[in-house]
């Protein structure tokens, strides 16, 4: 999403939400995040899983020394091991060659995600191993900038809503879901507005 599209996304939310109202002038917008779609984002999408950003970026400049260009076959051909002194578990490495597999055989066809609806393309990425349904909503989000979409599984997400809310605990991933459905057409907007207060939460 560029800037314009969140400026008019948060003048939407605003007036469909006091607290995002209330809040809003004290933080402004947040930032845009973009990232490529396409079989590269998805490769890099398992190699940071469950890992800091800083260890993630690491295991990818290995990568991109043994792989210059991350492209299906150039993973299919590269050696597990290859992979796994690069930094990639042996699960990661599992997952990347699975993916690289599906790509090539057309069991998954990254490009096509574009003319899915957001709950076709992500029943489709969740069918890979490796993509749950937060990294399916992340990819729909910043890479195929999708505007309607709320990553309840994400924790910072859940913790920022639930102090904008004034809750003693964070919602569980439903209630999150059920307590931004009026935020909709906007949610995607919402969730970068949520990361942005979860870093810089006024008084």
């Amino acid at each position: 999403m560029h800037t314009l599209d969140i400026e008019r996304g948060m003048q939407n939310l605003v007036l469909a939400d006091p607290d995002i109202a209330r809040a809003y002038p004290l933080l402004g917008a947040p930032s845009p995040r973009q990232r490529d779609p396409g079989f590269a984002t998805f490769f890099s999408t398992i190699v940071s899983q469950q890992i800091s950003t800083q260890a993630a970026r690491a295991i990818m400049g290995r990568v991109n020394t043994l792989i210059p260009e991350i492209t299906t076959s150039a993973v299919l051909e590269v050696d597990g091991q290859a992979l796994r002194d690069a930094g990639l578990s042996w699960r990661k490495v599992e997952y990347v060659k699975g993916l690289a597999e599906a790509v090539h055989t057309k069991v998954f066809d990254a490009e096509g995600l574009d003319i899915l609806n957001d709950d076709e393309a992500i029943a489709a990425i969740t069918q890979l191993r490796g993509f749950g349904r937060w990294s399916a909503e992340i990819y729909l989000m910043f890479s195929l900038k999708r505007p309607d979409v709320f990553p309840a599984d994400d924790l910072a997400l859940r913790v920022a809503l639930g102090r904008l809310k004034g809750m003693d605990d964070k919602p569980t991933p439903k209630q999150a879901r059920s307590m931004v459905e009026h935020w909709a057409p906007w949610r995607s907007v919402g969730s970068l507005f949520l990361w942005h207060y979860y870093r810089g939460e006024p008084l």
